[in-house]
This record gives C-alpha cells, structure tokens and sequence, in this order.
C-alpha cells in the first residue's frame, strides 16, 4: 500500500527556494526556514470513493515532521509541542494526510502549505496587553446601567405590606 521511498518534494509555485544554497529550504517568517531534509513525504493510495483510478494510483501524502529533530528555534519547538492539535503525535512528530487532489504533486504541496500555516501559527508571538484605566466617562456608564438593572430588578419583588 504505501511506499517506503522518499519522494522529491514539490513545492508550490507561490514560494521562492534558494537553489543556491547547499541545502534547500522554504522561507516560514523573516527567521525560520524549513528545510527539506526534515520533511518526510510517503506517497499512498487515497481513500474512498475514485473510481478505478483511486486504486491503481498512489496520489495521496503522508507528510511526517519530526520537531525534536527539526532545525527550529526552542520557542517555536515548545509552542508546538504545547498545542493541542491532533496533528501533532505524543512523540513529537507532525502527520499531516493530504488527499484533496487527484494529482500527488498538487497533494505533496498542498501538505507542505499546511505544515507552513502550523509553524506560522506557531512562530507568531503573542503581543504584550497593555494595561489600561477604564475613563470617568466610562465608568459613569457603566455605573448608570447598573442603578437602571438593579431598579429593573427591585420591579420583580412583591410588594411589602406593613
């Protein structure tokens, strides 16, 4: 069913590799690069309904990831690690399944876009929250809605009889 083989990776049109550099890599954020020595890609046939070609054809990618392998800064690795994605396997590897497409090239780029957009999500810092004072004007309204409700709510209770 699934071959063993490493297949060469092709990458989408939309992304500029370096092909002067010895190892060939795919730009993430400004810092963080992927290279393709840490990508796994097996090639399978797809799962379900195809017709004759969905069982003569292995176009469908198991794209594997392994992030304690990976070149990647520690921030970016724990940040992975810590997510709750059922992407990410407990051993610290990323499987990503691409069988959108009929074609395996169009599958092997679309797996490698989706393992971009997951070390994007991950290399993204967070910004600081700048701590704020609520305005007079603010509080004033928020001070007026609360009399309003708790006038609204005094309504509701049965009248007292002296």
């Amino acid at each position: 069913m699934a071959c063993a083989v490493t297949l060469p990776i092709f990458v989408p049109s939309c992304i500029l590799v370096d092909m002067n550099s010895l190892e060939k890599r795919i730009p993430v954020t400004e810092d963080l690069f992927l290279y393709f020595n840490d990508i796994e890609i097996e090639a399978m046939r797809s799962r379900g309904a195809g017709g004759q070609n969905v069982n003569k054809v292995s176009s469908a990618v198991h794209l594997r990831y392994d992030l304690r392998r990976a070149r990647l800064p520690d921030r970016v690795r724990n940040r992975l690690l810590a997510m709750s994605d059922n992407r990410i396997t407990e051993a610290g590897v990323v499987v990503i399944r691409a069988d959108r497409f009929r074609t395996q090239a169009r599958n092997r780029a679309d797996a490698i876009e989706r393992l971009l957009d997951l070390l994007r999500a991950a290399s993204a810092r967070e910004k600081r929250r700048i701590a704020t004072r609520p305005t007079r004007a603010s509080r004033e309204r928020r001070l007026t809605k609360k009399n309003i409700r708790s006038k609204n709510k005094a309504l509701r209770k049965k009248p007292q009889v002296d």
